[in-house]
């Protein structure tokens, strides 16, 4: 491998993928990794979720003590626009990277026989899958249909724009987790997410400045008509309304975005981008990352091993192994 370019150009796509449809969403993803790499993006990151769906305000008709079968028709449907790896759609889309010549970091819902995780990918340049990491502890109702990752997706790794990695969403309020990927090195800190708050902007600039690191911050900007028209939560007659009270619409917007690059100071490369579909670019330079941790390094001049330590089982979440 080439050592890491000295500058590199990163693209944060702030979309809402074809929910529930995954072929629409891998054709929508193409397009706009294109665009993209034609604005000289190194590295294209989407948000969590992005194929093809995150089910926002529906928690599959399931209450403590009940099930109902319309949310199982639609955990099905959900199951179907999820992507397994290995698959024809996976071959898809690492075809995007190698055609596009970019590094992807893509928030996927993955399926693994009937179970599914939120996963985050990274793909080369040549399409090769670089690293896969499992959501470790889905929040609140996702635990209903998602499952738990492992250690073993806590990698950084090394890439041409220099050693990439991160968490999903609320893991990046797991200091034990980001002090993993810190101590591996991370220089470019990629965080997909569904949380649209000004305190969610306030934590990225946080671990940028306590990793001495550059961080993506990516969310969906979405609406309502992002979803198909009879999903439950914003038809005729459904519980749910806005927080205002009214009925959903069309236009109603489900998350705001908020995208942004953070420095390794915690100042912005990239402001965060609000209430619209946008592309979020930044220029970014190497050699921000050792003039920042000429005061603090979380793993080096600022650590003490000799009073704190960090175990951490890389091992996979299989509980089953064969032996002859």
């Amino acid at each position: 491998m080439a050592p890491p370019s000295p500058t590199f150009k990163v693209a944060a796509v702030q979309a809402a993928p074809v929910a529930f449809d995954l072929d629409a969403s891998i054709c929508k993803l193409e397009g706009l990794t294109k665009r993209a790499s034609k604005e000289g993006a190194d590295l294209v990151v989407f948000p969590e979720g992005f194929l093809s769906a995150y089910p926002w305000r529906y928690a599959f008709d399931a209450t403590i003590g009940a099930r109902e079968p319309r949310g199982r028709e639609w955990y099905s449907r959900y199951h179907q626009s999820a992507i397994a790896i290995p698959s024809s759609e996976f071959d898809v889309v690492c075809a995007i990277a190698r055609d596009s010549n970019v590094l992807l970091s893509i928030g996927i819902v993955e399926k693994e026989r009937d179970t599914l995780y939120c996963t985050t990918i990274l793909l080369s340049r040549k399409g090769d899958l670089l690293s896969a990491h499992r959501k470790l502890i889905p929040t609140a109702a996702e635990r209903l249909v998602w499952g738990r990752g492992a250690g073993d997706g806590l990698q950084v790794v090394e890439t041409d724009i220099g050693r990439v990695g991160g968490l999903i969403c609320w893991e990046n309020y797991m200091p034990a987790a980001r002090l993993a990927l810190y101590q591996q090195g991370i220089e470019v800190y990629i965080a997909p997410n569904a949380d649209d708050l000004p305190s969610w902007v306030a934590s990225m600039q946080h671990i940028a400045k306590e990793g001495r690191c550059f961080v993506i911050s990516v969310n969906q900007f979405t609406r309502v008509a992002d979803f198909p028209s009879d999903y439950p939560p914003f038809t005729a007659g459904h519980h749910d309304r806005q927080p205002d009270g009214k009925a959903w619409t069309p236009d109603a917007i489900l998350s705001r975005g908020g995208s942004c690059i953070v420095g390794p100071l915690g100042t912005f490369a990239a402001s965060p981008v609000w209430d619209q579909e946008a592309i979020v670019y930044a220029d970014l330079k190497k050699d921000d990352l050792v003039q920042a941790r000429m005061d603090f390094d979380a793993v080096g001049s600022y650590s003490r091993p000799d009073i704190f330590t960090l175990t951490v089982n890389k091992k996979p979440g299989t509980n089953v192994y064969f032996t002859e």
